[in-house]
Parts: structure tokens; sequence; C-alpha cells
């Protein structure tokens, strides 16, 4: 057997064995606290800023400037059900659906989370 590897196993041998659900439960607690920190860091603040885009887009009124997916820059001319008409240019009107409208125009995230944050749910 090669010298080198025989501290290795040899520590591998005497690794302590768990006793019972208390080993589990050390052996999970990592696993858990990695995807407690993943959910508060990322999760949490995504579905905000979902929450707050839908009551965007659910607010919608004649004379809003807003930035479509597409990178359309548009104001608002009419609101039909699940559809906006956007009005890009004089005499060029188009219809979007409310879905690819990315937020209003010249408003950033971070005001439209306060305007979330600051009304009754």
């Amino acid at each position: 057997m090669n010298p080198i590897l025989q501290p290795s196993m040899a520590l591998a041998l005497q690794l302590p064995s768990g006793n019972g659900i208390m080993g589990a439960l050390t052996g999970l607690a990592p696993m858990l606290l990695i995807f407690v920190i993943f959910y508060v860091v990322l999760m949490l603040p995504m579905q905000r800023q979902r929450k707050a885009l839908q009551q965007v887009i659910a607010n919608l009124k004649k004379g809003d400037r807003v930035l479509t997916t597409g990178g359309l820059y548009g104001e608002v001319t009419a609101v039909e059900g699940a559809t906006v008409m956007l009005r890009i240019a004089d005499n060029v009107r188009v219809r979007v659906a409310k879905a690819a409208i990315s937020g209003l125009e010249g408003e950033s995230s971070e005001k439209i989370e306060k305007a979330v944050k600051g009304s009754p749910s």
C-alpha cells in the first residue's frame, strides 16, 4: 500500500459515527442553514419585486408612460382587460399584453417597492 495514503485511510476509518437521530440532524444542519440563507437573500426580494410589478400593472391608467419587455417605450392610451394600447409615436399605436410591461418609465424598482410597502395589503 502507498505510504502517502495510509494516514488518510486511518482518518477515514476513525470518523465518529452519529448517535441515532442527533447525528443525522447534526449532518443536516449545515444544508438547512444554506437553504435558509439562500431563501432570505435571493427568493424573498424576488417575490417582493414581482408583487410590486403586478400591482403597478394592475393600476395602469391612461397617460402612464411604460417600458415593455421588448424595449418599447410608450404611453398608455387604453386599458382593455389583459391588454394595453400603447402610443409609441405620433399616429402609431400598438396593442401589448399587460404581462409584457416591465415597469413605468422613469421609476426605479425601489420607488415601486416603497409604494407597495406603504399601501395597505
